[in-house]
């Protein structure tokens, strides 16, 4: 037997368990509490990645560059806390990504200005 028809049927055999014993409630309860789980240990490892590493190199930014940075960085965090918990299709899923995408710009291009006037 090859190893992509095993790994299916260990997938039916789950999914029949689930069905079986009506266990729908308690996998969407487990997702949800996965989902807040992997958005929490996102938010630790950036805070700790800001912590050792780039907040004595933003504090020789410029006020202005300082804002820019940090709101771009909020927005985008806003932004990713929508994409986990809300169903993005069609304009909500348009705007997800443009608004992604404006922030990551935003918070690199000041990055990048202010590392090459040092």
């Amino acid at each position: 037997m090859s190893p992509f028809v095993r790994n299916l049927l260990i997938l039916a055999g789950i999914a029949l368990v689930i069905v079986v014993l009506q266990a729908e409630t308690a996998v969407a309860t487990a997702s949800t509490l996965l989902r807040f789980a992997f958005f929490i240990a996102i938010a630790v490892v950036a805070y700790f990645f800001w912590r050792d590493f780039g907040r004595r190199e933003i504090e020789t930014w410029s006020s202005r560059q300082q804002w820019v940075f940090y709101g771009a960085i909020a927005l985008l965090v806003a932004d990713l806390g929508w994409f986990f918990f809300g169903h993005l299709s069609g304009l909500d899923a348009l705007a997800f990504f443009v608004v992604a995408g404006v922030s990551v710009y935003a918070g690199w291009r000041t990055w990048h200005d202010a590392r090459r006037l040092v």
